[in-house]
């Protein structure tokens, strides 16, 4: 029944979300842009903003990559059957006109920020018969709707950042009822491109020189496609306004608002204080040389739409001297304001600023620190895409809001992760949903590192910061499909969406910088085996659908599904066999000697299937982006090249020491439990093991339903209690829980271990984020899953992407029970139950289902 309900309310989801208004066939009333004989003319006002002019170009080119005819582009109405008008409700002259008589209304978009209107008019203007009206509320919003509509008829918005074919048509229509009116939920939505060498940095030295107005035109371009308006620009060694001129001047063309990143105030890069700066970066012994450098970053800025980083970090992305007053800090914000009145000639809240609170900076707000109330409060993850703080629900609306800085790339502790994409939308879906629900609505920016191989995340993020309500867990495994069906097409589009959605769930269990011979165990529960059998089974199920892709798919194909299977699944082989290796070297068993070579083998694998990217992919347009070493660690930072795992080999002629096989007599209460008509689970070899999803019966109470998260952990779904900001619960009262039925054989006590997704206690409580745990009419005992302040504990949460609470109850009979987790706060996400009545082995992921 569960699932018919899903399938039923993601029914209902999907038609409320779709808004195709593109065919190519004629039906005599739709709207022709291109047909076998005619092609419409596009008209924009001359005095319109450059961007207008821009998207023009852009309208037209995709038409004739689609069509391979070009629309003539004219400033002048004249008398036709059809035109395409393209501007902004604020200077377009012909959109004012038709206002005036009447016969379009715009009142809904004027005021907007980013928003675009799209309609067909009758008799706009005399002697013409229909206008297709594409209207922005802003010179974005023009953009966003001419992109939106190109889109539709076939051209991606990664067509030239992962070579994604252009769809061919003969005739392009627009359906004559269409009537889209549409708006960004957030305001600001953006990329940082961060810890950008070699990768990145090497593409862009080979194809461009250096971080150019040419390189960077090609990211605006990116950003208006996926609908974003905000930047971060490359900073290691890199300084956006000073590197090329033109950099900020296109920026401002393109309609992207510029920023600089947590530890680099003013508008200005940190790079551009190594290159003329002096003295030391510290406010207290060189306070008028940090003003002079930052005066000249707002200086800088002139009239491009920018968002101004305030505050101060230690130099390099590093805290400031330890002990930091408060007071310093605050002084420091108040001087920066007068430099942007001063400099501006405005109020300083008439300039947009956010301050960071990331990593020790949040810990001075959490002390009392406060910025004025204009200026945004950029909360942060904690690198490893973990929220660390969201406001209260009730807390004063602050006039400048809030935004989140995420991260999908990471230098730093415990461990770099750059090499290739490894995040699961499920968990992004879930941590950024939290950040909605909490009245974070001003800035969305993720760190993406080298744009590549990030595409598909980047689209997911992007997306859903348009607009978070149309993306819910029931409905969140259609956004796989379509998605590739914006990339491949139909015909192929459901399954490469399971495979993307298979990929991020096993890519994300851990990242590939940390997993080695020990991650999995080759000695329980054949886990080891079980997880490189998952990858082999996914990569064969990608290669297929390979060898039935056309052709000119094969690149894009490849970039975006096949090379990160192929690359992941080589890796854990690798892995695998090292350990396998020293298991048969520890018992002087030749058979390490097979494995030794198999190390070896797979360690060469590892650079062609790299070179494979750099090198042969589309002709070699990606040299470089496979250049990030990620195997050999020694710490947290990335060695300077591979490094093969060490193995060992034994003599050819040394005596294989003697293997008893033997078959264990397996104990179980399965027999039992299966005569149950209940979703049950059942006793194996003294553990019961329970996937969070495939609950017996969900207890909804108080306005709080359970809902599953699906392909959120990391071996199946997870479960949380919505709405994310209901008030806290007392298990005590009758709360909402989750029951889940199964029998046991054991007579005595059971250990509890309870798996959540790493959530943190992001509203800074003494006692973290809470559930409670019961078995049969036991009282629920109370736990916190993130209470810990330690360090070392975060570092176990992330690096296995889990956190494992326990509880110990002294007596449970044999028989049939029921264990129930309570809510007590919201936010949490369960993923597992693990009931060890002292037979469970140690393992990466924990025992399989017993049901």
């Amino acid at each position: 029944m569960k699932q018919i309900i899903t399938f039923l309310i993601t029914l209902v989801s999907l038609n409320s979300v779709a808004q195709e208004v593109i065919t190519d066939s004629n039906n005599g009333i739709d709207f022709p842009v291109v047909t076998t004989e005619t092609v419409t003319t596009v008209f924009y006002d001359k005095n319109e903003d450059s961007l207008v002019s821009i998207a023009v170009n852009l309208f037209t080119d995709d038409i004739e990559r689609v069509t391979g005819k070009r629309l003539q582009q004219l400033t002048k109405i004249n008398k036709e059957k059809n035109i395409i008008i393209i501007g902004t409700v604020e200077k377009c002259s012909f959109f004012k006109e038709l206002e005036k008589n009447k016969r379009i209304d715009f009142s809904s978009l004027k005021g907007k920020w980013d928003g675009y209107m799209i309609q067909v008019v009758n008799n706009p203007f005399k002697g013409v018969d229909r206008a297709l009206i594409i209207a922005g509320s802003n010179k974005r919003g023009a953009a966003y709707g001419a992109l939106e509509l190109t889109k539709q008829m076939g051209v991606s918005p990664w067509y030239w950042w992962a070579d994604v074919p252009v769809k061919k048509k003969e005739q392009i229509f627009i359906k004559s009822n269409v009537n889209i009116n549409d708006a960004p939920k957030v305001k600001y939505r953006g990329i940082f491109i961060n810890d950008e060498a070699p990768a990145l940095s090497g593409w862009v030295e080979e194809n461009f020189g250096k971080f150019n107005h040419e390189f960077y035109t090609k990211v605006f371009e990116l950003l208006l496609r996926n609908k974003a308006n905000y930047l971060w620009p490359a900073m290691w060694g890199r300084a956006f306004n000073d590197d090329d001129k033109l950099n900020p001047i296109l920026a401002d063309k393109w309609g992207i608002v510029m920023g600089t990143s947590h530890h680099e105030p003013m508008l200005r890069a940190q790079e551009e204080w190594k290159r003329y700066g002096s003295g030391a970066w510290d406010y207290t012994k060189n306070e008028e040389v940090l003003k002079d450098f930052w005066k000249k970053g707002i200086e800088n800025m002139g009239s491009h739409e920018s968002l101004v980083t305030i505050g101060m970090r230690g130099d390099g992305d590093e805290p400031m001297t330890e002990g930091t007053a408060t007071a310093l800090l605050e002084r420091i914000v108040r001087d920066q304001r007068n430099i942007i009145k001063e400099v501006t000639g405005r109020p300083a809240e008439e300039t947009p600023q956010v301050w960071a609170l990331y990593k020790e900076v949040q810990d001075y707000y959490d002390k009392g620190m406060r910025v004025p109330d204009d200026v945004t409060l950029l909360l942060c993850d904690d690198n490893w895409g973990n929220i660390r703080k969201l406001p209260e629900r009730n807390e004063k609306e602050r006039k400048g809001g809030y935004g989140i800085y995420y991260h999908f790339d990471y230098v730093g502790g415990p461990r770099n992760y750059k090499w290739i994409n490894t995040n699961n939308i499920a968990r992004v879906w879930e941590q950024m949903h939290l950040a909605w629900e909490y009245n974070v609505k001003q800035i969305w920016i993720v760190n993406v590192g080298d744009i590549k191989p990030m595409e598909f995340p980047i689209s997911f993020f992007l997306d859903y910061a348009w607009n978070p309500d149309k993306w819910t867990p029931d409905n969140l495994r259609y956004y796989y499909t379509q998605w590739a069906k914006g990339q491949f097409g139909d015909t192929y589009a459901k399954e490469i969406g399971v495979v993307l959605q298979e990929y991020g769930q096993l890519a994300s269990r851990r990242k590939p910088e940390l997993v080695d011979e020990n991650t999995y165990s080759i000695e329980n529960y054949d886990e080891a085996f079980r997880v490189v059998n998952k990858y082999k089974q996914l990569l064969e199920k990608a290669e297929k659908i390979e060898k039935q892709l056309p052709k000119d798919y094969k690149d894009a194909y490849y970039q975006l599904v096949l090379h990160p299977i192929q690359a992941n699944e080589n890796l854990h082989r690798m892995y695998v066999a090292v350990a396998l290796n020293k298991k048969y070297a520890s018992q002087n068993n030749a058979k390490a000697n097979v494995y030794a070579d198999l190390v070896k083998e797979l360690f060469i694998k590892d650079s062609l299937i790299s070179k494979q990217y750099n090198k042969e992919l589309s002709s070699g347009k990606w040299n470089h982006f496979m250049d990030q070493t990620h195997i050999g660690y020694t710490s947290w930072f990335d060695p300077k090249n591979n490094i093969m795992p060490s193995v060992s080999y034994v003599s050819n002629d040394a005596k294989v020491k003697p293997y008893n096989e033997f078959t264990e007599v397996v104990k179980s209460s399965k027999e039992v439990a299966i005569m149950d008509a209940n979703t049950v689970f059942y006793e194996k070899d003294g553990y019961v093991s329970i996937n969070a999803e495939n609950y017996s019966k969900a207890n909804n109470t108080n306005g709080i339903e359970w809902k599953i998260i699906p392909d959120i952990g990391r071996t199946a779904s997870g479960v949380s209690p919505f709405p994310v900001t209901a008030p806290v619960q007392d298990p005590n009262s009758g709360g909402p829980s989750l029951e889940y039925i199964f029998y046991s054989y054991e007579d005595g006590p059971v250990n509890i271990q309870t798996y959540f997704s790493p959530t943190l206690n992001f509203h800074n409580t003494d006692n973290g984020l809470r559930y409670a745990v019961s078995v049969d009419d036991s009282q629920p005992v109370i736990l916190s899953i993130n209470g810990e302040k330690e360090e070392r504990a975060w570092a176990g949460w992330v690096a296995n992407n889990i956190i494992i609470k326990e509880a110990t109850l002294k007596e449970l009979k044999p028989g049939k029970h029921t264990v129930k987790i309570w809510m007590v706060d919201p936010g949490i996400v369960l993923q597992k139950i693990i009931l060890d009545f002292g037979g469970m082995k140690k393992s990466y992921l924990g025992p399989p289902e017993t049901r």
